[in-house]
């Protein structure tokens, strides 16, 4: 689960197990992608969610 930290700039700290969720989530997108730019514009429209705390 991510915990947002308040200070001076908000920080948030995510778990193990969705730092893979975000990779994992890269991965399947960018196996989509013929090459850089059309690995951007991909991941331009995806949406990456953490479950908050």
């Amino acid at each position: 689960m991510a915990r947002i930290i308040e200070g001076e700039r908000r920080i948030i700290k995510i778990s193990t197990d969705d730092v893979i969720a975000i990779v994992r989530n890269y991965q399947q997108t960018a196996q989509k992608a013929c090459c850089y730019e059309h690995l951007r514009e991909l991941l331009d429209k995806t949406d990456f969610y953490i479950p908050e705390d």
